[in-house]
């Protein structure tokens, strides 16, 4: 032991950096060179002898500092429960008082808050993690060139995927919501969507595979208007509140001064493109902060998801590329699925004009996420100046 009593100071950092006493053994023995007398049990002994002891709380200051960080990320919509959620998921744990506490230190306004009147008389029951799979798309921004479309467990609360595309389609909906979540989590026993015709191939491809479900008497799919799909629309204004509305706000100034028009390909093309990479960032992180937040008499669908054992499909030929899927849907139906939808045509007459205009807009604007930070803060100048310049290099090019 008296080998490492010169190594106080370094053990008592590491302990307040959350090193565990294996942990702290081994960086003494590779990083400093202390060969003999550095096992768990002389740091065991070292620790109790000059009192260093372990802190398990995330210090105040280092809360209101990722606290205030947040929120120039996500802006001033996050509440006290949200928040936490998000903090969690970057690895930050703070209880959800003392969340409240900083953000109403950090944003006197924190207290005033829409009363939620989200009543739900229809009952719903689902017993199990992957009994039930709900999908919807939300096109606050179409008009714009951008739809969300999630896919929620109704058993967890859990978002299980997610995309931003320019235009809903088939193809894209079955490759990047649906395909995901059953490879991650294994096929989920139902299906539920809305009578929208671009859930086509994923309800084809969930009833060719119904044979590998857990409850084979349930039908694999459920089509039901939207207000009965309500398990995932209650996702819907918690994305509205934090990335639409705020994007649309900063679009529609760019549209009444004249700065844009909807009717200009290449303006349509821009806006879309940007706003699609834009708003994949703050949906990402809505999902994330919604996966790790206490949802009151249910607890975090992450932790709850956990507990449950999932089966992924083992055959990648049972959920095969969207082409090959689309091709099984037409020999099996008769019907050709659109392969592409566009909210603009592409004006660049070659890649290489395209390569060039990121490459020029990139150095312009190399940090997307200070863009997205920027809108959800309610700061809509740098966006709209990257959206301009991203029109100004396409049609140098075009």
């Amino acid at each position: 032991m008296a080998a490492i009593e010169g190594f106080v100071d370094i053990i008592r950092d590491l302990v307040k950096n959350f090193k565990t006493n294996e942990e702290i053994s081994s960086i003494l023995k590779t990083q400093y060179g202390v060969l003999r007398g550095a096992s768990v049990r002389s740091i065991k002994t070292i620790c109790s002898k000059y009192n260093i002891r372990r802190s398990y709380v995330t210090p105040t200051e280092v809360v209101a500092n990722e606290v205030a960080k947040a929120i120039g990320e996500v802006g001033t919509t996050y509440g006290r429960k949200m928040m936490t959620g998000y903090l969690r998921s970057k690895g930050i744990k703070a209880g959800e008082t003392r969340v409240g506490k900083v953000l109403r230190e950090e944003n006197p306004n924190h207290q005033r808050r829409q009363v939620s009147k989200n009543l739900n008389p229809i009952p719903y029951q689902a017993a199990y993690f992957r009994h039930k799979m709900h999908i919807d798309q939300n096109e606050k921004l179409v008009m714009f060139g951008v739809t969300h479309v999630l896919a929620r467990d109704g058993f967890s609360g859990k978002i299980v995927s997610h995309a931003t595309m320019a235009v809903k389609n088939n193809l894209t909906i079955y490759e990047e919501v649906y395909k995901p979540a059953v490879k991650i989590y294994g096929i989920f026993d139902q299906v539920r969507v809305d009578h929208g015709k671009e859930f086509y191939l994923t309800l084809f491809m969930q009833e060719e595979n119904a044979d590998i479900r857990i409850n084979q008497e349930r039908t694999p799919y459920l089509q039901t208007s939207s207000k009965y799909n309500h398990t995932i629309e209650r996702i819907w204004p918690e994305v509205n509140k934090r990335v639409n509305y705020p994007f649309k706000n900063a679009m529609i100034e760019l549209v009444e001064t004249e700065k844009i028009s909807l009717d200009n390909n290449v303006h349509r093309y821009c806006m879309s493109t940007l706003l699609v990479s834009l708003c994949s960032i703050g949906v990402q992180r809505v999902v994330d902060a919604w996966n790790e937040h206490r949802i009151p008499g249910k607890g975090v669908p992450n932790e709850i998801a956990s507990r449950e054992a999932w089966a992924p499909v083992a055959d990648p030929q049972r959920f095969p590329s969207k082409e090959v899927a689309a091709e099984r849907y037409r020999a099996r139906t008769g019907t050709t699925l659109k392969e592409f939808s566009h909210f603009a045509r592409d004006p660049f007459p070659s890649p290489t004009e395209r390569d060039a205009v990121q490459t020029a807009f990139n150095s312009s604007f190399p940090d997307l996420n200070q863009l997205c930070n920027s809108v959800c803060s309610g700061h809509f100048v740098p966006f709209q100046d990257a959206l301009l310049k991203f029109i100004e290099l396409t049609e140098q090019h075009s």
